[in-house]
């Protein structure tokens, strides 16, 4: 028996914000494909999911904050398109240097984690 080398135990970080809304790692990764593509339904894609489930993620996004974390444009001539706004921009950067500090935070305890967690056979 051996663990997976591939695989290394990690925190996820999830805020929840009430009544029953949650900001996480899957919504960031959304919004950093919606900033590379310019696209929410590419984005989406690129996760494994509809236009609609995108579309539903970003527009709780939106409704969680003061500010749009998401602007969008409707399709017409020139085409649809989707830009992270300015505040998106900083939400996203403020999230993941959450990430990292957390993960630093844990890592002495993930380390034991690690070296005792029952082997996959």
């Amino acid at each position: 028996m051996t663990t997976d080398p591939d695989f290394t135990l990690r925190p996820v970080l999830r805020i929840d914000f009430p009544p029953e809304q949650r900001l996480g790692h899957g919504k960031m990764r959304l919004l950093e494909l919606i900033r590379e593509t310019g696209s929410i339904s590419a984005a989406g894609r690129a996760m494994g999911m509809s236009y609609r489930r995108a579309w539903l993620l970003v527009d709780e996004m939106n409704r969680m904050f003061s500010r749009p974390v998401v602007e969008s444009q409707r399709g017409g001539k020139q085409g649809g398109g989707a830009e992270v706004s300015a505040f998106g921009v900083e939400l996203l950067s403020r999230f993941r240097a959450m990430e990292r500090r957390f993960a630093a935070l844990a890592a002495e305890d993930l380390d034991w984690l690690e070296r005792n967690r029952r082997a996959i056979s």
